[in-house]
């Protein structure tokens, strides 16, 4: 066959694909449907993972674990300690302040409160010299915990460790929400992209039996099966193209509608700004995804109606 009749032929099963649409749009309309959440719920849970994911890492850089040193301390065992932390495994980076400097960090964070200040300025410095951690990550803190731990480096502090606990505490809460709603996605996908390949199915097989007329006199005139099976597959395909537009769609005007309504930044611990900088920056990138999400959904029900019904619907 040369590659002009090929070009020819495809053109005229997409033409084929593009009527039988237009033909079959009542029973489109409900497959149609279904992809769209389908594909609704697998773009909101992307933006909700990311959304979620970048307000653990802001959290977390806000996070450190603050050791208080003796006064008496020698300058061996402060810089032999520092050594020792900077090797465990959690830790990301270990900066040691001395009294001056943890002095003058006071200062600053309580710049707003003079009384506090012209205290601490009329007492000799109190303060004492401070390490403080930032961890790698919030999921195994207690290696840090177990060293500061140790009575041999007890020994060297004036006071407790100090934990960012509030922070830890909503890191947990986005995990454990980032965990649970991962799961409900994923299980909302599954369930509804079932749905969709059935209804896409059944409205294929409904399709063929329509026109098993046409279909046995085209047998009959010696054409072949993906000539045939063409047509219902481009027919899925554009269920799933505009499936997908309305998707992305519907995404976008709930992002607008929310940001304009509740007029803030973020909603719980949901960073609507972002989740909206995210989409908007990525939006074409989501599209392909969308698209070619719902192109795959449309052709393999296709595929597996067309396989199943037109070899014997047809005889």
């Amino acid at each position: 066959m040369s590659v002009k009749r090929r070009i020819v032929t495809l053109w005229r099963v997409i033409h084929t694909g593009i009527v039988n649409f237009i033909r079959n749009i009542s029973l489109a309309l409900a497959a149609m449907a279904i992809m769209v959440v389908t594909l609704t719920i697998v773009l909101f849970s992307v933006i909700i993972n990311y959304t979620f994911s970048h307000t653990i890492t802001q959290i977390t850089d806000k996070i450190d674990i603050s050791v208080y040193l003796n006064n008496n301390d020698t300058k061996a065992q402060t810089a032999s300690l520092i050594k020792e932390i900077k090797q465990l495994p959690n830790v990301q980076s270990v900066h040691y302040l001395d009294q001056a400097q943890v002095l003058a960090e006071y200062i600053k964070q309580n710049a707003s409160n003079q009384q506090l200040i012209q205290a601490v300025n009329e007492t000799n410095n109190p303060l004492p010299p401070t390490i403080i951690i930032k961890p790698s990550s919030l999921n195994n803190l207690q290696s840090i915990k177990n060293f500061l731990s140790k009575p041999q480096v007890n020994a060297l502090q004036t006071a407790p460790p100090s934990y960012s606990g509030q922070e830890k505490q909503a890191i947990d809460r986005i995990t454990h929400a980032t965990n649970v709603l991962q799961e409900i996605g994923v299980a909302a996908v599954v369930i509804f992209a079932v749905v969709s390949v059935l209804i896409i199915f059944n409205t294929i097989q409904m399709a063929i039996f329509n026109r098993r007329d046409e279909i046995q006199i085209m047998r009959l005139l010696g054409a072949g099966t993906w000539y045939i099976r063409g047509p219902f597959i481009v027919e899925s395909i554009i269920y799933g193209i505009l499936s997908a537009i309305v998707s992305v769609l519907i995404i976008n005007e709930s992002f607008q509608a929310s940001s304009a309504t509740l007029q803030a930044s973020s909603l719980g611990l949901l960073d609507i700004g972002y989740a909206n900088k995210f989409f908007d920056s990525r939006f074409l990138q989501l599209l392909t995804i969308e698209v070619g999400l719902g192109i795959v959904i449309g052709a393999v029900s296709s595929l597996i109606a067309t396989r199943r019904y037109l070899k014997f619907k047809t005889k």
